[in-house]
């Protein structure tokens, strides 16, 4: 008798699966999202990894051995993997149509393909189609193949058969296993192959990047498992209209989760940005109310960026708050303590709050040069353009100490500004050396901050 097809019930939002159906997810708590699909029971057989069991082992006697990395030949692709490309590992990159998840994985082929052997797998272009970008892009190469192919099982036999260095699957929401029956791009079709191809990497020590497609959210479409599943998951940000572009690591298995890499676009592909504070400080305005300069780290660096604020009054009974590349929320707690411990206040003003350069900022270290910014265009007072302010504040109205002090008053010189506001407790611990470089003004409470800029 031939086995029966088995039937399971599985979210289209979070991934969960049962044998029977149900309104709500029990899982996610969203309604109308599980799907049906079924499976032979052979197909599962077929479907399974054909590799050597595994024992267990004890922790003691695994040898220690070090990390293998590929150098993709783009020093700000290379900080944001850790220091280079680990053999062996699978990497998702993420991100809103055109901002880039190809063009940078193209030109990472084309340094790969000078000494390794790409395979570079697509399930939406043509073959010519890769071809025309390449030749752009100046991605040409005896070691770069290119393969246009939707079935995983396919390719990963191509994979074990032709064993290249690296390989590049572009995307993942194109792809499915014939046996599974769900659509393409499925929760489970996008679970399944990403399964096959993480199995595939680990057990033939190849590298592999996954391109993922992201929903109306901005975030990965598919399960959250498959953010589990990958090794290193990467984010382009940044609007496509706009020529920069950030690359930033949400997880990383071999490295930090904090570095980012900028780009510019161009004609001829994504270029680095080595120095991101210049690019950002660029074409600020001169004798301005309500701009500031805030230093946030990003990782191991330091980057300063311009904080702008708008506050005008309101034309309708409640007013209106807006950020753009700041948490809202955050700025409303500013907002409510300027008020309470200050006496400065919002209550019948519009107030609109911009990050320049389409970087988010989501560190407590930039609280006090946004407040900075606030007061000044409550005011309609300049900010001299040399000031620069770091600090996170507390409900009452405190100003605490931050991380990296000594490194964010570096870099503050160095880009040219002699008036730094600081926390005292960092005022306090800064090397002689480092406060002679500038004024240097240790606060405690905004008021504090406010009687130093004269507002």
């Amino acid at each position: 008798m031939a086995p029966k097809n088995k039937t399971a019930y599985v979210c289209s939002q979070c991934g969960y699966d049962s044998a029977k159906w149900f309104g709500q997810c029990p899982s996610c708590g969203e309604w109308n999202t599980m799907e049906e699909f079924s499976v032979s029971a052979s197909a599962e057989k077929k479907r399974s990894f054909n590799a050597d069991r595994s024992r267990a082992v004890i922790i003691d006697e695994i040898s220690e051995t070090s990390e293998i990395r590929y150098d993709t030949g783009i020093s700000e692709f290379n900080r944001v993997l850790g220091g280079g490309l680990v053999k062996g590992s699978l990497v998702l990159i993420g991100g809103d149509p055109g901002i880039g998840k190809s063009t940078i994985l193209l030109q990472a082929c084309k340094n790969l393909a000078q000494t390794k052997k790409v395979l570079y797998v697509s399930g939406e272009e043509s073959a010519s189609q890769i071809k025309l970008r390449a030749s752009r892009l100046d991605a040409t190469g005896k070691n770069l193949f290119v393969l246009c192919e939707t079935d995983a099982e396919y390719i990963t036999e191509i994979i074990m058969k032709d064993k290249p260095d690296v390989v590049i699957i572009d995307s993942i929401q194109t792809m499915n296993i014939t046996d599974v029956q769900s659509a393409t791009g499925s929760v489970t079709q996008v679970r399944e192959c990403t399964n096959l191809f993480m199995r595939t990497a680990k057990s033939l020590s190849i590298p592999v990047f996954i391109v993922g497609h992201v929903n109306k959210d901005g975030n990965i479409a598919g399960p959250k498992v498959l953010e589990h599943i990958v090794d290193t998951v990467l984010y382009f940000e940044g609007d496509k209209n706009m020529s920069y572009r950030i690359l930033r690591a949400v997880k990383n298995r071999f490295g930090s989760t904090n570095e980012i890499g900028v780009f510019t676009m161009s004609d001829s592909g994504l270029e680095e940005v080595p120095n991101p504070s210049e690019m950002l400080l660029e074409g600020r305005p001169k004798n301005t109310s309500g701009t500031c300069v805030m230093c946030v780290m990003e990782g191991s660096r330091p980057i300063l960026a311009e904080v702008q604020a708008l506050v005008t009054p309101t034309g309708f009974g409640t007013p209106r708050r807006m950020t753009n590349g700041y948490d809202f929320n955050r700025m409303s707690m500013l907002i409510a303590v300027l008020e309470k411990r200050a006496g400065y206040y919002f209550a019948n003003t519009d107030v609109y709050l911009n990050i320049i350069g389409g970087l988010r900022i989501n560190e407590p270290a930039s609280d006090l040069s946004v407040v900075l910014a606030l007061v000044s265009s409550l005011k309609d007072m300049i900010l001299k353009d040399d000031v620069i302010a770091f600090g996170e504040i507390g409900l009452a109205g405190e100003i605490r100490g931050v991380s990296n002090a000594a490194q964010r008053v570096n870099e503050a010189v160095r880009l040219g500004f002699r008036k730094i506001i600081i926390p005292y407790h960092n005022y306090k611990s800064l090397p002689d050396e480092v406060k002679n470089q500038a004024q240097i003004c240790g606060v405690k409470t905004i008021r504090d901050a406010f009687t130093e800029i004269v507002l």
